[in-house]
């Protein structure tokens, strides 16, 4: 599958300075920025985990030279810092979107499940909550056995428990893993979790939040009818 254009990176990259406190090394965006677009095939995701795909780095770096001439960062070498004007433009996309009657209350467990059964079907997959003893799968469609995402939802309890079934998964079917943390502050817990007991793994997992699972649920439903002509021939 090919890369998202430059244009449709340049606001996750936006988001994703602002949720670091404004500054990151453009080395970790490579990465981060993956979970924007679950669209992006297994093999290529090893690929930018071991800094090999020079089509994903070309993209993101086409999409950080043009918010740059536009003053939404500032890139010094490898170190890239949102603007001002940069914050107000992630702060008016919002705000175009008109939520009825929104939540005080956080995401919980099951609301994140939901959220990615209904990912699925925007990107064409079939989706199944608590099967067996994974929180949510993916299936390419109904009939198939194998399972091509599996997901953890961790809001709370034992990160290594969540691992030890995303690896069970992935050494079973060559299944794609994901643990999916209530916040950012749970991020270096996963990532030490994984560099001390989980490194057979670490190069084919992808952590994310349930800050950015809301926001890639956001996206693809503005545009899920025509994302789903686009993924299926």
């Amino acid at each position: 599958m090919s890369f998202p254009q430059a244009p449709s990176i340049e606001m996750p990259i936006l988001q994703e300075l602002a949720a670091t406190g404004g500054t990151d090394d453009v080395r970790f965006l490579y990465e981060r920025l993956i979970g924007y677009f679950p669209q992006i095939e297994d093999r290529e995701i090893s690929q930018i985990k071991a800094g090999e795909n020079r089509n994903w780095r070309k993209a993101v770096q086409k999409a950080g030279r043009n918010l740059n001439d536009e003053n939404l960062i500032k890139r010094t070498r490898g170190l890239w810092a949102i603007t001002e004007k940069g914050r107000q433009t992630i702060q008016n996309d919002a705000s175009s979107f008109a939520l009825p009657a929104p939540s005080v209350e956080p995401p919980n467990h099951l609301d994140i499940q939901k959220l990615l059964v209904e990912i699925a079907g925007l990107l064409g997959y079939s989706a199944e909550i608590e099967f067996e003893f994974y929180d949510v799968v993916w299936r390419e469609n109904e009939k198939s056995q194998r399972l091509s995402h599996v997901f953890e939802v961790q809001s709370k309890g034992n990160i290594d428990s969540a691992f030890a079934k995303l690896k069970r998964a992935y050494q079973a079917q060559r299944t794609k893993p994901f643990l999916v943390i209530a916040s950012e502050r749970d991020l270096n817990r996963a990532r030490k979790s994984l560099a001390l007991e989980f490194q057979d793994i670490e190069s084919v997992i992808t952590v994310l939040t349930f800050a950015q699972i809301k926001l890639i649920h956001r996206n693809l439903k503005s545009i899920g009818d025509s994302l789903l002509k686009l993924l299926i021939s």
